[in-house]
């Protein structure tokens, strides 16, 4: 099942025509969420009023929107609609929990306001365990391809093999891109590098991390793509003519896997293209 989740907002709308597309090319339910946070006003002067009332029955009318968005736009996809009360970050990790994907703007409104990238976004896509797709902006028009970034982590795999099924069931070339940077030294910075050497070496990287994957999609084109330069500035670039792009997610840190990685966020905040985070 695929989770998306809706406030009303053009970004809403974008994330929920995504969304009915991917349900409709994996085969797979789509649930449209709602999250209503009344607790804002559930204390002092504001206690007495309808208001959270009145987001419950806004929220029901978002859902209906989004709901007939999907029939329209699918209408062999199964839909369900789901209100739920607690914060959207919350509220949609906990609707995660079984999905198959997560799909979600980032900005929005009313029940999503929170949805600013650092808070909502970064939240969700560092602790679900599922794919969470992050849309910037509104619907473009489909490139045909899906962007992958590669690394010689071993959590990189569950990306890796996201990438490929995303690229074959669109029938898009999945573009491997590898960026690498010489090693900066303090108190050496002299140092005679055989770049023809490097090159050929960053290059088998990308190839050794593709192969198993390549031989099980045999009818997905792939491009090989490596730089020299940082890892965002790398996939943003790519992402320029991307449908997808696709980055692991192996933070460090106290926390580990449960914070997102510098290149993860950095790339949630500049890609011109919708982002999947997959966590290892």
């Amino acid at each position: 099942m695929i989770i998306v989740g809706v406030d009303g907002s053009m970004a809403s709308r974008a994330a929920v025509e995504w969304a009915a597309d991917d349900a409709f090319r994996m085969r797979v339910p789509l649930r449209i969420v709602h999250a209503v946070d009344p607790g804002p006003y559930a204390i002092g002067r504001y206690s007495k009023i309808a208001l959270p009332e009145l987001l419950w029955s806004e929220g029901r009318s978002i859902l209906t929107e989004a709901e007939a968005l999907v029939r329209e736009r699918r209408p062999a996809v199964e839909v369900t609609t789901r209100v739920v009360e607690g914060g959207p970050a919350v509220v949609l990790r906990e609707q995660a929990e079984d999905a198959t994907e997560v799909v979600m703007g980032s900005r929005g409104l009313g029940g999503f306001a929170g949805a600013l990238l650092g808070s909502v976004s970064t939240h969700v896509a560092g602790h679900a365990r599922c794919p969470v797709v992050v849309l910037r902006g509104e619907s473009r028009p489909a490139r045909g391809e899906v962007v992958v970034g590669v690394d010689d982590a071993p959590q990189n795999e569950p990306a890796l093999a996201y990438a490929f099924r995303q690229a074959e069931l669109r029938d898009a070339a999945l573009r491997a891109v590898h960026a690498w940077q010489l090693p900066v030294h303090a108190y050496a910075p002299v140092i005679d590098y055989d770049m023809d050497q490097i090159r050929t070496a960053q290059h088998q990287v990308v190839r050794d991390r593709l192969a198993a994957l390549a031989q099980s999609h045999p009818e997905v084109k792939i491009i090989e793509d490596t730089r020299s330069t940082h890892p965002v500035d790398a996939l943003t670039g790519a992402s320029e003519n991307a449908d997808l792009l696709v980055v692991g997610s192996h933070g460090r840190g106290i926390l580990g896997s449960m914070l997102l990685g510098s290149v993860s966020r950095g790339v949630l905040h500049h890609a011109r293209c919708p982002v999947a985070v997959v966590r290892a």
